[in-house]
């Protein structure tokens, strides 16, 4: 028999890190090769990890909700000598990595011991949780009057570490708002992370009476509070509102979406037609593709627009459509139902919600004419699609103006006066409707 070790699969170039939700096998399962052993999350998305050989779980080195690097070794099977002999050839380790290995568990052994003064707490404290207050002179007293957020309200290192920073900025009565942005693709999750933990010692207490339900939020839900509050707390917002006259789109999709679907393959919506409009005024305000990091701008290289999708669930997700201004329409047809679709099947990978430059979510799937959306954090703005409406409207014409029905719709534009002004956050959206209104009747799919 050989002993194979289960790894955490790298999951994409930005994702370094997933949370265990569920073991589906336990120790002495058999496992076939492909087939799931646990499932996992990262910041954004839901995966599975699969077993690459047949054999037995004889050990799982992780529990439900534990964070996991990847690379890490998260479980053991047992498996026949002969079918992992090439496996375990290849895994043989240098002196130089045993030497670096045994290094780094003294280190661990350090960093675990376990402080002897907070033993007479009722409460539950980690290894670590204790040596990081013992180092930082955090008395038994503070240590039970932090609030955790962590499993069963357990006090987390980062819970720690954020008393740590709120108390020494408590005396010059300033709040630090997290750092964000570009030092690295995780950065957005960090930041929501930090929002989530960073809660009010405190709150407004709420009255519950016999007919309440009481209903805890999710991970996503969690997730995505943290980031709506992140964002309300780096970034100026401020908005822009413009009307479409969306008419000939109307019109030449009710004609062509048919035959479109016919010879594509691909229902034919309006998202990917405002999408490229979208794409298009990017390249023409690169400046509204950028990212901030400090006192420093960056700006982004490829268009990368996230699509704002609700899930079956009531949650949000932002799936990205990479190098949006490199698609015709069938491209972008195709990027958007693609995206769409496994965003409700719950098929996205950790890479299809990573790396986006600006983000378009349409309020009007569900009636409302227009929204004040806010920031995906890191970037800089948001367009808000609003619902497309028969309305009475002044049509100009060389022998005089008349009344007559238009299709319309808003566009809502949030932006980061930070680094953007009216001038500019208004020039992009209006640029945005010059090429929706000018949208041509006999426009051909592949243009």
């Amino acid at each position: 028999m050989a002993r194979f070790e289960l790894k955490l699969p790298k999951m994409g170039e930005s994702v370094a890190e997933a949370t265990i939700t569920n073991w589906l096998k336990q120790v002495g399962d058999k496992i076939e090769a492909d087939e799931v052993v646990l499932e996992i999350a990262t910041d954004k998305v839901d995966s599975e990890v699969p077993s690459e050989v047949s054999g037995v779980l004889v050990e799982q080195l992780f529990a439900k909700d534990d964070m996991v690097q990847v690379g890490q070794t998260i479980a053991i099977i047992e498996t026949e000598a002969d079918s992992v002999s090439e496996m375990a050839s290849e895994a043989v380790v240098v002196p130089v990595e045993v030497a670096a290995i045994e290094k780094s568990m003294e280190v661990a052994k350090e960093i675990v011991a376990v402080p002897t003064n907070f033993s007479d707490s009722d409460k539950f404290f980690s290894p670590l949780v204790k040596n990081i207050a013992k180092e930082e002179g955090i008395s038994l007293a503070e240590l039970e009057s932090i609030s955790g957020s962590g499993k069963d309200g357990r006090v987390t290192k980062e819970d720690v570490l954020n008393y740590i920073k709120n108390r020494g900025a408590e005396t010059t009565g300033s709040v630090e708002v997290p750092k964000t942005i570009a030092q690295s693709h995780t950065s957005d999750s960090e930041l929501a992370k930090q929002t989530i933990i960073n809660k009010p010692q405190t709150a407004m207490p709420v009255s519950v009476n016999g007919g309440d339900e009481i209903i805890e939020m999710d991970r996503m839900r969690k997730l995505i509070s943290g980031y709506m509050m992140a964002s309300v707390q780096t970034s100026a917002h401020v908005q822009s509102f413009i009307e479409v006259d969306v008419t000939n789109i109307v019109k030449w999709r009710e004609k062509v979406k048919t035959a479109f679907e016919k010879r594509e393959g691909e229902k034919l919506t309006y998202t990917p037609i405002f999408m490229e409009a979208v794409a298009k005024a990017l390249k023409d305000f690169p400046m509204m593709n950028i990212a901030v990091d400090g006192d420093f701008i960056i700006k982004r290289k490829n268009i990368n627009l996230g699509m704002a999708a609700s899930l079956p669930n009531g949650n949000l997700i932002v799936p990205v459509i990479k190098n949006a201004d490199q698609l015709n329409l069938v491209g972008m047809a195709r990027a958007v139902n693609d995206l769409g679709h496994r965003a409700k099947t719950g098929k996205l990978k950790p890479d299809d919600t990573q790396g986006g430059t600006y983000t378009v979510t349409n309020v009007g799937t569900f009636g409302s004419v227009f929204g004040t959306p806010i920031i995906n954090q890191p970037q800089v703005g948001i367009l808000a699609l609003g619902a497309i409406r028969k309305v009475p409207a002044v049509i100009e014409t060389p022998e005089g103006d008349f009344i007559g029905i238009r299709q319309k719709m808003f566009l809502s534009h949030s932006y980061d006066h930070r680094v953007v002004d009216g001038a500019l956050g208004g020039s992009f959206v209006k640029r945005v409707a010059e090429y929706l209104e000018a949208f041509d009747l006999d426009s051909d799919f592949y243009v």
